[in-house]
């Protein structure tokens, strides 16, 4: 049985919260929650962001070390955290849920490279499609965190239909993420016969 605790009463501008999902002139309502299971308290909480639309996706990924994903994502990438444990936390990536998992000091991940319109792009990588001006915002932010980029953010299939912007940078524990946004949102799946420089 899931019952309301308590409805915090301001309704904070998303602009004025550390998420990558802030978008100017919205704003949520942060739900404080008690749950009771089977005759038991559970913890007091409360939800710091809201699903996707539609079915948001979940990618788990693994980590070296906590605490570093923690200043990435949570501080750098301003991904709001869920839930968390000693071994992984969940963040939200503009409403989609992604987990970092602790496996282990040693972990590094392997590049591959694969060709894509004149660059090398790191495989295996994961990210998200941005509009135009969150794709220019986080990239100021990175550049201001001192991360180095893999692949600069620059425009690719330029005067194409899949005509976007891109940018390749990775996380404390090697992995490759990519930001993008279309020049033409409703192209993201274009399909047409790509010819590689």
């Amino acid at each position: 049985m899931l019952r309301l605790f308590t409805t915090v009463a301001a309704s904070v501008p998303v602009a004025a919260t550390r998420g990558v999902a802030a978008t100017r002139g919205t704003t949520f309502t942060r739900l404080a929650m008690l749950s009771t299971m089977r005759g038991g308290e559970s913890p007091a909480y409360e939800t710091l962001d809201h699903p996707a639309p539609g079915s948001p996706f979940h990618y788990a990924f693994p980590v070296h070390d906590l605490e570093k994903a923690k200043e990435f994502y949570g501080g750098i990438l301003g991904c709001n955290e869920g839930r968390s444990s000693e071994k992984w936390q969940d963040y939200s990536l503009h409403g989609h849920q992604i987990v970092a998992h602790w496996v282990g000091n040693d972990y590094r991940c392997q590049d591959y490279y694969n060709p894509v319109d004149g660059d090398e792009v790191p495989v295996p990588h994961t990210g998200l499609a941005l509009t135009v001006e969150q794709f220019h915002d986080l990239a100021d932010r990175l550049r201001s965190a001192g991360i180095e980029f893999i692949i600069e953010p620059h425009l690719r299939f330029e005067g194409q239909p899949g005509e976007q912007y891109t940018m390749f940078f990775k996380d404390p524990s090697g992995n490759n993420l990519e930001f993008k946004a279309m020049t033409k949102p409703e192209n993201l799946f274009a399909k047409y016969n790509v010819v590689d420089k």
